[in-house]
């Protein structure tokens, strides 16, 4: 492999300044920082002017190309690990059973519509038996079950939900959902490389056997480190390594996703007394080049120049698929839990933003896709980035309008109540008096 280091570092340095000038834009405007880096790899890169001369800012050779996907997927791994070290069980436990369903349905309704849309745009559902285009439909539905709850937190925060019962149903099934998405993507990849089912499954339950064990050996030899160097970089250099032999063992030992062993590395860390220290090492790390490599890379590899009419619609479709998907899915779990109205729709509204985990999950299994059939779910994940971002906090924010809050205790111990539900209470407690 040749290519001009040169080239490569003055990449590097359009890469990194684009995309920290847009996401600043970006976050100014209430979007995601994610979407601005995005955009930066479309504007600086051969993306939108295949019709024009100018080849873009960056227009790397194939060997320079490599380079630059290298440096995302290793940015792609610190985004998973870094989720993984950000998972709350305890938060979890709180909702148990209601955000478990709410996350189940948030993956399989909006999974079985993409997969829909998908078979419907490849020739109809006569082309089911077609091993490749099944797989190919299957992997864009996979793509629709992720979850990025980022703006969905500043959003309740902001209207004082973050700690109702809702905001915390959200923040649960966004975090099991996650998990779930990450299984189902890893038992389609193993599928996609025209392994059996059986196989598949036995290669799955393999891995997360590994990962407890495993996992269960790397907490106790992390507790351990911790206590002799606590607050101490070495920690974070320890963590970094088990993330990434999780990562490696995961794809060559078990074919499962390299980003499903870096999110299991990071959960298996996750609680412990320096996890947040780690996190935050990881998020230095990560968002000061890797993470960014990552973003632009999606942008700079779009492929505009076969965009045709048919995909336009194909993208509506998918985006629209992705937003009701979730809206009906969690809105209707969350029904069947005591949720009523506004809650209800709230969950659903909460939980159709997407991000870095959506263009994660793409990475992964992009050698799914079948390029004669001329949809390109890449250029569909970045609109439905765009929009659900967009309509996340909106919708959020007319579901509670009218709607006080009430801020009981102090601290971590403090809880936001609606001014009605308290209304509701007052009414119940003088009908019995």
């Amino acid at each position: 492999m040749e290519f001009d280091v040169m080239q490569i570092l003055l990449d590097c340095g359009l890469i990194l300044f684009a995309t920290k000038a847009l996401g600043m834009v970006t976050r100014k405007i209430g979007l995601p920082q994610v979407v601005g880096m995005i955009l930066a790899g479309l504007l600086i890169g051969p993306a939108l002017f295949f019709r024009s001369s100018f080849p873009g800012l960056i227009h790397p050779t194939p060997d320079e190309m490599n380079v630059l996907k290298s440096f995302s997927q290793i940015g792609v791994v610190f985004i998973l690990f870094s989720s993984g070290l950000e998972t709350d069980f305890r938060e979890m436990k709180r909702c148990g059973a209601a955000a478990t369903v709410i996350a189940i349905a948030g993956v399989v309704v909006p999974m079985a519509l993409g997969t829909v849309v998908t078979l419907l745009f490849m020739g109809g559902f006569s082309r089911i038996h077609d091993h490749a285009l099944l797989m190919n439909a299957l992997f864009v539905g996979c793509i629709l079950s992720a979850t990025s709850v980022g703006i969905t937190v500043e959003t309740l925060r902001e209207l004082g939900k973050l700690k109702t019962r809702v905001g915390t149903a959200i923040l649960s099934a966004a975090i099991i959902d996650d998990v779930i998405g990450i299984i189902v993507l890893s038992i389609i990849t193993g599928l996609g490389g025209e392994g059996s089912i059986m196989m598949t499954l036995l290669r799955t339950a393999g891995f997360f056997v590994f990962t407890v064990v495993a996992g269960w050996l790397l907490r106790q030899a992390f507790r351990l480190l911790v206590r002799i160097y606590p607050h101490r970089r070495r920690t974070s250099i320890f963590a970094f390594a088990a993330c990434f032999f999780f990562a490696y063992a995961a794809e060559e030992f078990y074919g499962i996703a390299a980003i499903t062993g870096a999110y299991m590395a990071g959960l298996m860390l996750s609680g412990l007394g320096d996890s947040k220290f780690v996190d935050r090492k990881v998020i230095v790390s990560g968002y000061m080049f890797f993470t960014p490599m990552f973003f632009a890379y999606i942008g700079i590899s779009a492929d505009f120049s076969h965009f045709t009419v048919s995909g336009l619609w194909f993208v509506l479709c998918f985006v629209l698929a992705g937003i009701l998907g979730k809206i009906i899915g969690c809105s209707a779990a969350a029904k069947g839990f005591g949720f009523r109205g506004r809650e209800s729709m709230a969950a659903g509204f909460g939980m159709i933003a997407r991000g870095e985990v959506a263009l994660a999950v793409y990475a992964t299994g992009q050698n799914l896709i079948v390029p004669e059939t001329g949809i390109d779910p890449l250029v569909a994940t970045i609109f439905l980035i765009i929009s659900s971002s967009i309509f996340c906090p909106v919708l959020l924010k007319l579901v509670f309008r009218n709607q006080e809050t009430v801020e009981i205790g102090a601290g971590e111990h403090s809880v936001s109540i609606s001014s009605e539900a308290l209304e509701n209470v007052h009414h119940n407690i003088n009908d019995e008096q």
